[in-house]
Protein backbone atom coordinates (compact mmCIF):
# COMPACT_ATOMS: atom_id res chain seq x y z
CA UNK A 1 0.00 0.00 0.00
CA UNK A 2 1.09 3.40 -0.84
CA UNK A 3 2.21 5.19 2.40
CA UNK A 4 0.94 9.00 2.94
CA UNK A 5 2.43 10.86 6.49
CA UNK A 6 0.39 13.64 7.83
CA UNK A 7 1.89 17.15 9.10
CA UNK A 8 0.40 18.45 12.12
CA UNK A 9 -0.98 21.99 11.94
CA UNK A 10 -2.55 21.98 15.64
CA UNK A 11 0.25 24.29 17.22
CA UNK A 12 0.75 26.83 14.36
CA UNK A 13 -2.22 27.07 11.58
CA UNK A 14 -4.95 25.56 13.11
CA UNK A 15 -4.57 28.04 16.54
CA UNK A 16 -4.47 30.67 14.15
CA UNK A 17 -6.98 29.84 11.69
CA UNK A 18 -9.72 28.86 14.84
CA UNK A 19 -8.22 31.18 17.51
CA UNK A 20 -6.86 33.91 16.51
CA UNK A 21 -3.22 32.93 17.32
CA UNK A 22 -3.88 33.72 20.68
CA UNK A 23 -5.32 30.15 22.13
CA UNK A 24 -2.15 28.97 22.87
CA UNK A 25 0.95 29.32 24.86
CA UNK A 26 4.05 27.70 25.61
CA UNK A 27 2.96 25.78 28.71
CA UNK A 28 -0.18 24.36 26.21
CA UNK A 29 2.86 23.33 24.06
CA UNK A 30 5.02 21.80 26.34
CA UNK A 31 2.61 19.85 27.65
CA UNK A 32 1.74 18.31 24.15
CA UNK A 33 5.23 17.69 23.00
CA UNK A 34 5.63 14.09 23.86
CA UNK A 35 2.06 13.03 22.85
CA UNK A 36 2.96 14.69 19.70
CA UNK A 37 6.70 13.08 19.02
CA UNK A 38 4.94 9.95 19.55
CA UNK A 39 2.28 10.11 16.78
CA UNK A 40 4.98 10.10 14.56
CA UNK A 41 4.39 12.92 12.26
CA UNK A 42 6.34 14.12 9.14
CA UNK A 43 6.87 17.58 11.11
CA UNK A 44 4.74 20.20 12.86
CA UNK A 45 3.91 23.45 11.54
CA UNK A 46 4.66 25.19 14.38
CA UNK A 47 5.37 28.82 14.12
CA UNK A 48 5.61 32.06 11.81
CA UNK A 49 7.31 35.76 12.60
CA UNK A 50 4.03 36.62 13.39
CA UNK A 51 3.33 33.97 15.77
CA UNK A 52 6.54 34.73 17.51
CA UNK A 53 5.33 38.06 18.24
CA UNK A 54 2.49 37.14 19.81
CA UNK A 55 3.86 35.12 22.43
CA UNK A 56 5.85 38.18 22.94
CA UNK A 57 3.10 41.16 22.88
CA UNK A 58 0.09 38.51 24.34
CA UNK A 59 1.52 35.78 26.96
CA UNK A 60 4.84 37.73 27.76
CA UNK A 61 6.52 33.78 26.19
CA UNK A 62 9.76 33.94 24.97
CA UNK A 63 9.63 32.50 21.46
CA UNK A 64 13.05 31.56 21.53
CA UNK A 65 12.45 29.27 24.76
CA UNK A 66 9.68 27.61 23.39
CA UNK A 67 11.61 26.79 20.13
CA UNK A 68 14.62 25.30 22.17
CA UNK A 69 12.23 23.27 24.74
CA UNK A 70 9.82 21.86 22.20
CA UNK A 71 12.56 20.34 20.03
CA UNK A 72 14.30 18.99 22.81
CA UNK A 73 11.29 17.53 23.43
CA UNK A 74 10.54 16.43 20.29
CA UNK A 75 13.70 15.16 18.82
CA UNK A 76 12.72 13.55 15.72
CA UNK A 77 9.70 15.35 14.45
CA UNK A 78 10.92 18.52 12.25
CA UNK A 79 9.66 21.95 13.78
CA UNK A 80 8.88 24.04 10.89
CA UNK A 81 8.88 27.89 9.81
CA UNK A 82 6.56 29.47 7.66
CA UNK A 83 7.73 32.76 6.00
CA UNK A 84 7.38 35.13 3.18
CA UNK A 85 11.03 34.82 2.53
CA UNK A 86 12.49 38.33 3.27
CA UNK A 87 10.34 39.47 6.26
CA UNK A 88 10.28 39.19 9.81
CA UNK A 89 7.85 40.76 12.24
CA UNK A 90 7.71 43.87 10.32
CA UNK A 91 5.88 44.18 7.23
CA UNK A 92 9.31 45.87 5.57
CA UNK A 93 11.49 43.72 3.77
CA UNK A 94 14.50 43.07 5.67
CA UNK A 95 17.89 43.31 4.79
CA UNK A 96 18.96 40.32 3.49
CA UNK A 97 21.97 40.14 6.13
CA UNK A 98 19.21 40.82 9.04
CA UNK A 99 16.96 37.75 7.70
CA UNK A 100 20.37 35.48 7.36
CA UNK A 101 21.09 36.33 11.17
CA UNK A 102 17.19 35.34 11.45
CA UNK A 103 17.64 32.00 9.84
CA UNK A 104 20.43 31.13 11.95
CA UNK A 105 18.88 31.72 14.96
CA UNK A 106 15.88 30.02 14.22
CA UNK A 107 18.11 27.09 13.22
CA UNK A 108 20.33 26.92 16.27
CA UNK A 109 17.28 27.29 17.94
CA UNK A 110 15.50 24.06 16.59
CA UNK A 111 14.11 24.80 13.28
CA UNK A 112 14.40 21.77 11.10
CA UNK A 113 12.07 23.03 8.28
CA UNK A 114 11.07 26.34 6.41
CA UNK A 115 8.08 26.81 4.27
CA UNK A 116 8.90 30.08 1.61
CA UNK A 117 6.05 31.61 0.98
CA UNK A 118 5.87 34.62 -1.76
CA UNK A 119 2.46 35.78 -2.16
CA UNK A 120 3.29 37.33 -5.68
CA UNK A 121 5.17 34.06 -6.10
CA UNK A 122 8.43 35.85 -7.17
CA UNK A 123 11.01 33.46 -8.14
CA UNK A 124 13.99 35.37 -7.18
CA UNK A 125 13.00 36.55 -4.10
CA UNK A 126 12.36 32.32 -3.09
CA UNK A 127 15.47 31.12 -4.82
CA UNK A 128 17.46 34.28 -2.49
CA UNK A 129 15.17 33.56 0.57
CA UNK A 130 16.30 29.49 0.35
CA UNK A 131 20.10 29.96 0.14
CA UNK A 132 20.41 32.15 2.99
CA UNK A 133 18.32 29.15 4.62
CA UNK A 134 20.96 26.78 3.98
CA UNK A 135 23.69 28.56 4.11
CA UNK A 136 23.00 29.12 7.71
CA UNK A 137 21.59 25.30 8.56
CA UNK A 138 21.08 22.33 7.60
CA UNK A 139 17.24 22.67 7.37
CA UNK A 140 14.84 21.57 4.68
CA UNK A 141 13.39 24.02 2.63
CA UNK A 142 9.81 23.79 0.99
CA UNK A 143 8.58 26.18 -1.30
CA UNK A 144 4.82 27.08 -1.23
CA UNK A 145 2.38 27.35 -4.30
CA UNK A 146 -0.32 29.36 -3.15
CA UNK A 147 -3.38 28.64 -4.21
CA UNK A 148 -5.98 30.74 -5.37
CA UNK A 149 -8.95 31.43 -8.13
CA UNK A 150 -8.27 34.39 -10.70
CA UNK A 151 -7.39 34.24 -14.35
CA UNK A 152 -4.14 34.55 -13.82
CA UNK A 153 -3.50 31.67 -11.70
CA UNK A 154 -4.33 28.51 -13.85
CA UNK A 155 -2.38 25.36 -13.99
CA UNK A 156 0.63 26.66 -15.87
CA UNK A 157 1.17 29.75 -13.90
CA UNK A 158 1.45 27.59 -10.99
CA UNK A 159 3.66 24.84 -13.01
CA UNK A 160 5.52 27.31 -14.41
CA UNK A 161 6.40 28.76 -10.90
CA UNK A 162 7.91 25.11 -9.52
CA UNK A 163 9.67 24.84 -12.56
CA UNK A 164 11.66 27.75 -12.20
CA UNK A 165 12.08 28.02 -8.52
CA UNK A 166 13.09 24.10 -8.53
CA UNK A 167 16.36 25.09 -10.73
CA UNK A 168 17.84 25.96 -7.05
CA UNK A 169 19.35 23.00 -5.54
CA UNK A 170 18.08 24.66 -1.71
CA UNK A 171 14.60 23.70 -2.69
CA UNK A 172 14.16 20.19 -0.92
CA UNK A 173 10.59 19.96 -1.76
CA UNK A 174 7.00 21.79 -2.41
CA UNK A 175 3.46 22.40 -1.62
CA UNK A 176 0.26 23.47 -2.43
CA UNK A 177 -1.17 25.72 0.23
CA UNK A 178 -4.66 26.74 -0.44
CA UNK A 179 -5.46 29.29 2.65
CA UNK A 180 -8.81 30.05 2.12
CA UNK A 181 -10.08 26.61 0.67
CA UNK A 182 -10.66 27.60 -2.61
CA UNK A 183 -9.43 23.69 -4.26
CA UNK A 184 -11.77 21.39 -5.41
CA UNK A 185 -11.24 18.05 -6.60
CA UNK A 186 -11.79 18.37 -10.23
CA UNK A 187 -8.77 21.68 -10.04
CA UNK A 188 -6.94 19.04 -7.95
CA UNK A 189 -6.92 16.14 -10.14
CA UNK A 190 -5.57 18.78 -13.06
CA UNK A 191 -3.65 20.97 -11.02
CA UNK A 192 -1.05 18.39 -9.06
CA UNK A 193 -0.32 16.17 -12.33
CA UNK A 194 1.10 19.58 -13.60
CA UNK A 195 2.88 20.23 -11.15
CA UNK A 196 4.46 16.95 -10.32
CA UNK A 197 5.51 16.86 -13.91
CA UNK A 198 8.26 19.61 -13.36
CA UNK A 199 9.14 19.19 -10.24
CA UNK A 200 11.15 15.44 -10.52
CA UNK A 201 11.66 13.10 -7.99
CA UNK A 202 11.17 15.97 -4.94
CA UNK A 203 7.96 15.71 -2.93
CA UNK A 204 4.77 17.33 -2.94
CA UNK A 205 2.36 17.93 0.12
CA UNK A 206 -0.85 19.42 0.03
CA UNK A 207 -2.02 22.11 2.75
CA UNK A 208 -6.06 22.52 2.07
CA UNK A 209 -8.02 24.07 4.40
CA UNK A 210 -11.74 23.21 5.40
CA UNK A 211 -13.25 26.93 5.08
CA UNK A 212 -15.67 25.91 2.65
CA UNK A 213 -15.98 21.94 2.97
CA UNK A 214 -13.60 21.50 0.48
CA UNK A 215 -10.52 21.25 1.91
CA UNK A 216 -11.02 16.79 3.28
CA UNK A 217 -12.28 16.06 -0.33
CA UNK A 218 -9.16 17.60 -2.26
CA UNK A 219 -6.77 15.85 -0.07
CA UNK A 220 -8.00 13.30 -0.41
CA UNK A 221 -7.72 13.20 -4.19
CA UNK A 222 -4.32 14.61 -4.05
CA UNK A 223 -3.32 11.92 -2.22
CA UNK A 224 -4.58 9.07 -5.20
CA UNK A 225 -2.24 11.77 -7.07
CA UNK A 226 0.67 11.25 -5.61
CA UNK A 227 0.65 13.97 -3.00
CA UNK A 228 3.37 12.34 -0.37
CA UNK A 229 1.74 14.03 2.64
CA UNK A 230 -1.37 16.09 3.80
CA UNK A 231 -1.52 18.83 6.55
CA UNK A 232 -4.16 18.30 9.35
CA UNK A 233 -5.33 19.40 12.84
CA UNK A 234 -5.92 17.55 15.65
CA UNK A 235 -9.04 17.38 17.31
CA UNK A 236 -10.46 20.60 18.37
CA UNK A 237 -7.43 22.51 15.99
CA UNK A 238 -9.04 20.78 12.61
CA UNK A 239 -12.16 21.61 10.40
CA UNK A 240 -13.81 24.65 10.63
CA UNK A 241 -11.30 27.72 8.78
CA UNK A 242 -8.40 24.99 9.98
CA UNK A 243 -7.10 21.66 8.52
CA UNK A 244 -8.66 18.67 7.83
CA UNK A 245 -9.07 16.79 11.21
CA UNK A 246 -6.89 14.00 11.78
CA UNK A 247 -8.04 11.29 13.02
CA UNK A 248 -10.91 11.69 10.25
CA UNK A 249 -8.47 11.90 7.48
CA UNK A 250 -6.95 8.74 8.39
CA UNK A 251 -9.67 6.72 8.23
CA UNK A 252 -10.60 8.25 5.05
CA UNK A 253 -7.32 7.63 3.28
CA UNK A 254 -7.31 3.79 5.14
CA UNK A 255 -11.06 3.51 3.78
CA UNK A 256 -9.26 4.55 0.53
CA UNK A 257 -6.70 1.76 0.65
CA UNK A 258 -3.65 4.18 2.08
CA UNK A 259 -0.99 3.51 4.71
CA UNK A 260 -1.01 6.06 6.67
CA UNK A 261 2.04 6.71 8.74
CA UNK A 262 0.71 7.74 11.97
CA UNK A 263 0.79 6.02 15.37
CA UNK A 264 -3.05 5.65 15.65
CA UNK A 265 -3.04 5.21 19.37
CA UNK A 266 -0.99 8.15 20.27
CA UNK A 267 -2.98 10.06 17.69
CA UNK A 268 -6.19 9.75 20.39
CA UNK A 269 -4.39 10.45 23.42
CA UNK A 270 -2.85 13.54 21.26
CA UNK A 271 -6.45 14.22 20.94
CA UNK A 272 -7.66 13.86 24.02
CA UNK A 273 -5.44 16.57 25.29
CA UNK A 274 -6.65 19.07 22.72
CA UNK A 275 -9.87 18.21 23.67
CA UNK A 276 -9.38 18.97 27.27
CA UNK A 277 -7.12 22.43 26.12
CA UNK A 278 -10.55 23.92 24.29
CA UNK A 279 -12.41 23.02 27.00
CA UNK A 280 -10.62 24.42 30.28
CA UNK A 281 -9.50 27.60 27.99
CA UNK A 282 -13.23 28.05 26.37
CA UNK A 283 -11.60 27.46 22.72
CA UNK A 284 -14.37 27.09 19.90
CA UNK A 285 -13.46 23.72 18.41
CA UNK A 286 -13.13 23.63 14.43
CA UNK A 287 -16.52 22.20 12.89
CA UNK A 288 -17.32 20.64 9.71
CA UNK A 289 -18.12 23.54 7.20
CA UNK A 290 -21.07 23.80 4.54
CA UNK A 291 -19.99 24.49 0.93
CA UNK A 292 -20.36 27.64 0.07
CA UNK A 293 -20.49 28.69 -3.51
CA UNK A 294 -19.94 32.60 -2.89
CA UNK A 295 -17.19 32.13 -1.50
CA UNK A 296 -15.10 30.99 -4.69
CA UNK A 297 -16.22 34.40 -5.63
CA UNK A 298 -15.58 36.74 -3.05
CA UNK A 299 -12.73 34.32 -1.20
CA UNK A 300 -13.07 36.85 2.23
CA UNK A 301 -11.80 35.37 5.41
CA UNK A 302 -14.63 34.57 8.04
CA UNK A 303 -12.43 36.61 10.30
CA UNK A 304 -11.79 39.64 7.91
CA UNK A 305 -15.70 39.41 7.16
CA UNK A 306 -16.47 39.89 10.89
CA UNK A 307 -14.50 42.55 11.20
CA UNK A 308 -15.95 44.18 8.05
CA UNK A 309 -19.45 43.61 9.21
CA UNK A 310 -19.05 44.88 13.23
CA UNK A 311 -17.87 48.18 11.43
CA UNK A 312 -20.71 48.76 9.30
CA UNK A 313 -23.03 48.02 12.09
CA UNK A 314 -20.92 50.27 14.41
CA UNK A 315 -21.94 53.02 11.20
CA UNK A 316 -25.44 52.34 10.83
CA UNK A 317 -24.42 50.90 7.56
CA UNK A 318 -24.96 47.50 7.47
CA UNK A 319 -27.62 47.15 4.97
CA UNK A 320 -24.39 47.97 2.36
CA UNK A 321 -22.38 44.10 3.23
CA UNK A 322 -23.33 42.86 0.27
CA UNK A 323 -22.06 46.06 -1.95
CA UNK A 324 -18.90 45.56 -0.31
CA UNK A 325 -18.49 41.78 -0.67
CA UNK A 326 -19.29 42.59 -4.42
CA UNK A 327 -16.59 45.41 -4.55
CA UNK A 328 -14.20 43.48 -3.08
CA UNK A 329 -14.08 41.35 -5.95
CA UNK A 330 -13.52 44.49 -8.21
CA UNK A 331 -11.11 46.04 -6.04
CA UNK A 332 -9.28 42.45 -6.17
CA UNK A 333 -8.91 42.67 -9.72
CA UNK A 334 -7.70 46.67 -9.83
CA UNK A 335 -5.37 45.13 -7.67
CA UNK A 336 -3.83 42.86 -9.60
CA UNK A 337 -5.30 40.02 -8.33
CA UNK A 338 -3.74 39.64 -5.01
CA UNK A 339 -3.69 36.09 -3.04
CA UNK A 340 -6.04 36.22 -0.34
CA UNK A 341 -3.83 35.42 2.20
CA UNK A 342 -3.15 37.66 4.95
CA UNK A 343 -2.22 40.72 4.81
CA UNK A 344 -4.01 41.18 1.14
CA UNK A 345 -7.67 39.99 2.45
CA UNK A 346 -7.47 43.09 5.22
CA UNK A 347 -6.51 45.29 2.64
CA UNK A 348 -8.51 44.51 -0.31
CA UNK A 349 -12.08 44.35 1.79
CA UNK A 350 -10.51 47.62 3.87
CA UNK A 351 -10.28 49.19 0.30
CA UNK A 352 -13.60 47.83 -0.91
CA UNK A 353 -15.48 49.31 2.44
CA UNK A 354 -13.71 52.53 1.47
CA UNK A 355 -14.93 53.18 -2.16
CA UNK A 356 -18.93 51.86 -1.09
CA UNK A 357 -18.87 54.37 1.72
CA UNK A 358 -16.67 56.79 0.24
CA UNK A 359 -17.85 59.70 -2.41
CA UNK A 360 -15.83 58.01 -4.98
CA UNK A 361 -14.37 54.89 -5.38
CA UNK A 362 -10.61 55.41 -4.14
CA UNK A 363 -11.42 58.92 -2.75
CA UNK A 364 -9.91 57.36 0.60
CA UNK A 365 -7.05 54.65 0.53
CA UNK A 366 -5.16 53.20 3.23
CA UNK A 367 -1.50 53.20 3.76
CA UNK A 368 -0.39 49.59 2.92
CA UNK A 369 -2.50 49.75 -0.38
CA UNK A 370 -0.25 52.43 -1.29
CA UNK A 371 2.54 50.47 0.21
CA UNK A 372 1.43 47.39 -2.25
CA UNK A 373 1.17 49.59 -5.58
CA UNK A 374 4.55 50.93 -4.44
CA UNK A 375 6.06 47.69 -4.37
CA UNK A 376 6.98 47.55 -1.00
CA UNK A 377 5.73 43.71 -1.06
CA UNK A 378 6.72 42.43 -3.68
CA UNK A 379 5.79 42.96 -7.45
CA UNK A 380 1.85 42.19 -7.81
CA UNK A 381 1.63 39.02 -9.82
CA UNK A 382 -0.29 41.07 -12.42
CA UNK A 383 0.00 44.92 -12.87
CA UNK A 384 -2.21 47.18 -10.90
CA UNK A 385 -4.94 48.48 -13.34
CA UNK A 386 -3.55 51.84 -14.78
CA UNK A 387 -6.16 54.20 -13.99
CA UNK A 388 -6.81 52.90 -10.29
CA UNK A 389 -2.72 53.07 -9.70
CA UNK A 390 -2.49 56.73 -11.30
CA UNK A 391 -5.75 58.30 -9.14
CA UNK A 392 -3.80 56.04 -5.91
CA UNK A 393 -0.41 57.54 -6.56
CA UNK A 394 -1.55 61.38 -7.58
CA UNK A 395 -2.16 62.04 -3.60
CA UNK A 396 0.38 64.00 -1.31
CA UNK A 397 0.19 60.78 1.04
CA UNK A 398 1.87 58.94 -1.47
CA UNK A 399 4.45 61.14 -1.65
CA UNK A 400 4.95 61.11 1.75
CA UNK A 401 5.00 57.08 1.98
CA UNK A 402 7.68 57.36 -0.68
CA UNK A 403 9.78 58.82 1.32
CA UNK A 404 9.57 56.58 4.12
CA UNK A 405 13.08 54.35 4.79
CA UNK A 406 14.00 51.31 4.12
CA UNK A 407 14.38 48.68 6.53
CA UNK A 408 18.04 49.25 8.35
CA UNK A 409 20.89 47.98 7.64
CA UNK A 410 21.94 44.99 9.95
CA UNK A 411 24.71 46.98 10.79
CA UNK A 412 22.88 50.62 11.57
CA UNK A 413 20.88 48.25 13.55
CA UNK A 414 23.58 46.62 16.02
CA UNK A 415 25.06 50.37 16.40
CA UNK A 416 21.56 50.93 17.52
CA UNK A 417 21.20 48.19 19.39
CA UNK A 418 24.59 47.62 21.08
CA UNK A 419 27.03 44.47 19.84
CA UNK A 420 27.14 42.78 22.99
CA UNK A 421 23.38 42.49 22.97
CA UNK A 422 22.59 38.58 22.46
CA UNK A 423 21.28 37.73 19.16
CA UNK A 424 17.87 36.74 20.05
CA UNK A 425 16.91 39.55 21.98
CA UNK A 426 18.09 42.17 19.43
CA UNK A 427 15.86 40.30 16.82
CA UNK A 428 13.08 40.71 18.54
CA UNK A 429 13.99 44.66 19.61
CA UNK A 430 15.03 45.59 16.06
CA UNK A 431 11.02 44.78 14.69
CA UNK A 432 8.74 45.14 17.89
CA UNK A 433 8.15 47.92 20.61
CA UNK A 434 10.50 47.73 23.64
CA UNK A 435 8.19 47.82 26.16
CA UNK A 436 7.05 44.37 24.95
CA UNK A 437 10.29 43.23 25.08
CA UNK A 438 11.14 43.98 28.63
CA UNK A 439 7.73 42.46 29.55
CA UNK A 440 8.93 39.47 28.19
CA UNK A 441 12.07 39.31 29.49
CA UNK A 442 11.01 40.53 33.23
CA UNK A 443 8.17 37.37 33.34
CA UNK A 444 11.16 34.73 33.11
CA UNK A 445 11.15 31.33 31.82
CA UNK A 446 7.52 30.12 30.69
CA UNK A 447 6.04 27.45 32.94
CA UNK A 448 7.06 23.83 32.07
CA UNK A 449 3.88 22.00 33.02
CA UNK A 450 -0.02 22.68 32.27
CA UNK A 451 -3.47 20.97 33.16
CA UNK A 452 -6.17 21.71 31.85
CA UNK A 453 -8.38 20.11 34.64
CA UNK A 454 -6.66 23.17 37.06
CA UNK A 455 -6.64 25.73 34.50
CA UNK A 456 -10.21 27.31 35.16
CA UNK A 457 -9.34 27.35 38.87
CA UNK A 458 -6.42 29.63 38.05
CA UNK A 459 -8.08 31.51 35.47
CA UNK A 460 -10.78 32.37 38.61
CA UNK A 461 -8.06 33.47 40.91
CA UNK A 462 -6.38 35.61 38.77
CA UNK A 463 -9.91 37.37 38.71
CA UNK A 464 -10.23 37.84 41.71
CA UNK A 465 -6.59 38.83 42.64
CA UNK A 466 -7.32 41.46 39.83
CA UNK A 467 -9.99 42.62 42.44
CA UNK A 468 -8.87 46.11 44.15
CA UNK A 469 -10.63 45.02 47.07
CA UNK A 470 -8.67 40.82 47.05
CA UNK A 471 -6.23 41.68 48.99
CA UNK A 472 -5.92 37.98 50.60
CA UNK A 473 -7.51 34.92 48.82
CA UNK A 474 -7.61 31.72 51.10
CA UNK A 475 -9.51 28.49 49.85
CA UNK A 476 -10.02 25.84 52.62
CA UNK A 477 -11.59 21.96 51.49
CA UNK A 478 -10.98 19.40 54.36
CA UNK A 479 -6.86 19.43 54.93
CA UNK A 480 -6.81 21.45 51.38
CA UNK A 481 -5.21 25.32 52.50
CA UNK A 482 -4.58 27.54 49.66
CA UNK A 483 -3.40 31.42 50.79
CA UNK A 484 -3.03 33.78 48.05
CA UNK A 485 -1.93 37.04 49.52
CA UNK A 486 -1.78 40.58 47.68
CA UNK A 487 1.01 40.73 45.41
CA UNK A 488 1.67 37.14 44.89
CA UNK A 489 2.09 35.83 41.07
CA UNK A 490 -0.36 33.00 39.43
Amino acid sequence: MTEIRLVDVTMRDGNQSLWGATGLNTAHMLQAAALTEACGFRAIDFTSSSHMAVAVRYFQNNPWERLRRMSAAMPTTPLQFITTGLRFIAWQQADPEFMRLVYRALQANGVGRFVLLDPMHEVPAVIEAAKLVKEEGNAEVMAALTFTLSEIHTDQFYADFARAVGQSPNIDLFYIKDPAGLLSMDRARTLVPAVKAVIGNRPLEIHAHTTVGQGMLASLEAAKLGISAIHVGVGPGGDGSSLPEANRTVANLEEAGFSVGVDKAALKRLTTYWQSVALAEGLPPGTPQNFDASFLRHQIAGGVMTTIARQLEELGLSDRMNAVIEETGQVRADLGFPIMVTPFPQMVMTQALFNVIGERRYAQVSDQVIRYCMGKFGKPTSPVDREVLATIMDRPRSRELEKEPNFPALGDLRRQFGYDMPDEEFLLRAVMPAEQVDAMLAAGPSRATYSPKVAPILSLLRKLAAKPNARDIVIERGSFRLALHAGAAL
